[in-house]
């Protein structure tokens, strides 16, 4: 049987054209906010803030 994990999948959306570009984990313990990170988005063609999504399963 797999171990139990405390890392969750989460989806980052550009908060400029709202497209989600990236699927990441973050420990919920350890990272209890959402996160906020600059990455690059394809539509937008240039480096923007992502958020965090709603959970993956």
């Amino acid at each position: 049987m797999a171990k139990k994990s405390s890392r969750i999948l989460v989806g980052l959306i550009c908060t400029v054209c709202d497209k989600q570009n990236y699927v990441v984990d973050k420990n919920k313990i350890n990272t209890t906010g959402a996160l906020k990170l600059n990455k690059y988005c394809n539509k937008c063609r240039k480096h923007t803030e992502h958020k965090e999504k709603k959970k993956l399963d």
